[in-house]
């Protein structure tokens, strides 16, 4: 695909760049297709953008909450896009969504609190809430085969359950919750009181034939205790500028969200660079996320196709996000020495299931990366196959 394709990248660059796993930290002719970072530039209106900028000279204190351009960006993208009305008032720009999700369990979790978090589902969950004093209970994630059932949530929850922690898109498993099951977990937070921590960083990620429905999408009437947290880095590449927003649906968490940021002490807040980027990634680069899903649905598509005819590895068809999350439970290997040894041997490198990334829930698991071209995935599968030849055939 023209824009998405081995010419594009600049390796050389990534090599001295890109780190958390990626090109930057791995020996030389190894694939890392770990980290859920791009291999492709950014669009060239967001570097343009940057460059005209810095140009004037001038980086002066800028409004502690965030810049009315970019907040009404985030607003009009997201209605345009997902259909969610959402108050520019009461989103406010993060360095990241993890700082989103740290903020919002500061915000609302008190130490001795219980917090659900699903299992699998990314560590940022337990990181956030347990660093805010949080006790954290596992729910066991149960995938369907059109999405991820919540039958059985209502038996977790205790007087002392003080917040929910809700992946939608779904990180690593990539599925989509429908309509009753968010309405089942809003029924919920309505009878019991308790929060819900909503990371929708992947809800611009959604294949085709699929589709994406927000909490928010219900109004803010039914959604009085949900804080959201979204970014730019699963979207559009800018992982780097630590860039993502924080919002409430009422004046009275969106004012608790603020004095958890520190952003009015000007010891929190968002980068200046990170807002003038991410406003024109919002408002004038749709066209290039459009594109890099048609990128990324022919790399699943491919990616599937191949795991079908290998030994001792099956996946599910995610319905949204860019990883996968293969089951490699019938070579008998646990997932880390599985990647040790795929990397060290086979010069692949990918993300191990279990409790460290994922939670216990993601033994026997493994996760793909699939933000590169169809060149890199192919001599990436060529591997894996090698690799799960070796190890079944050792086994029979």
């Amino acid at each position: 695909m023209e824009g998405f394709t081995n010419k594009e990248i600049n390796f050389d660059l990534l090599k001295k760049r890109a780190f958390n796993m990626r090109w930057a930290m791995v020996d030389d002719g190894v694939i890392p297709l770990t980290a859920a970072d791009h291999d492709f530039p950014v669009a060239p209106e967001i570097v343009k953008s940057l460059i005209d900028y810095i140009s004037d000279g001038y980086f002066p204190y800028i409004p502690n909450r965030g810049t009315e351009e970019f907040k009404h960006a985030i607003a009009d993208f997201t209605k345009r896009r997902k259909n969610e009305d959402l108050n520019p008032d009461w989103i406010l720009p993060i360095d990241s969504a993890a700082s989103g999700m740290m903020t919002i369990a500061r915000a609302f979790v008190k130490p001795g609190d219980e917090c659900i978090v699903f299992d699998p589902v990314d560590f940022l969950f337990r990181t956030s809430m347990g660093n805010a004093g949080g006790e954290i209970k596992l729910f066991p994630t149960q995938m369907t085969e059109d999405g991820i059932s919540l039958k059985g949530l209502e038996d977790y929850i205790t007087p002392k359950t003080k917040m929910i922690g809700f992946c939608n898109p779904h990180n690593p498993m990539g599925m989509l919750y429908k309509k009753e099951e968010l309405e089942y977990l809003l029924d919920l937070s309505e009878k019991y009181g308790f929060y819900i921590m909503n990371d929708e960083i992947w809800s611009d990620m959604v294949y085709p034939g699929n589709e994406f429905l927000s909490l928010n999408s219900f109004g803010p009437e039914r959604n009085k205790r949900t804080l959201t947290v979204y970014g730019l880095s699963k979207s559009f590449g800018l992982a780097g500028l630590r860039i993502g927003a924080v919002w409430a649906m009422n004046q009275e968490n969106y004012d608790k969200l603020v004095d958890a940021s520190y952003v009015d002490s000007t010891i929190g807040g968002i980068n200046l660079l990170s807002q003038v980027a991410g406003t024109v990634a919002l408002n004038q680069c749709e066209y290039r996320l459009d594109q890099f899903i048609e990128n990324v649905t022919e790399n699943r598509n491919y990616v599937l196709s191949r795991i079908e005819k290998m030994p001792g590895i099956k996946c599910h068809t995610p319905q949204a996000t860019f990883v996968l999350f293969p089951d490699i439970t019938e070579t008998g290997m646990d997932p880390v020495d599985f990647v040790d040894l795929l990397r060290d041997k086979y010069k692949l490198y990918i993300v191990p299931g279990g409790a460290r990334f994922f939670g216990p829930g993601s033994e026997g698991h493994v996760r793909i990366c699939l933000a590169t071209s169809i060149e890199i995935i192919e001599e990436a599968m060529n591997r894996l196959e090698q690799c799960m030849n070796d190890i079944m055939s050792a086994k029979q």
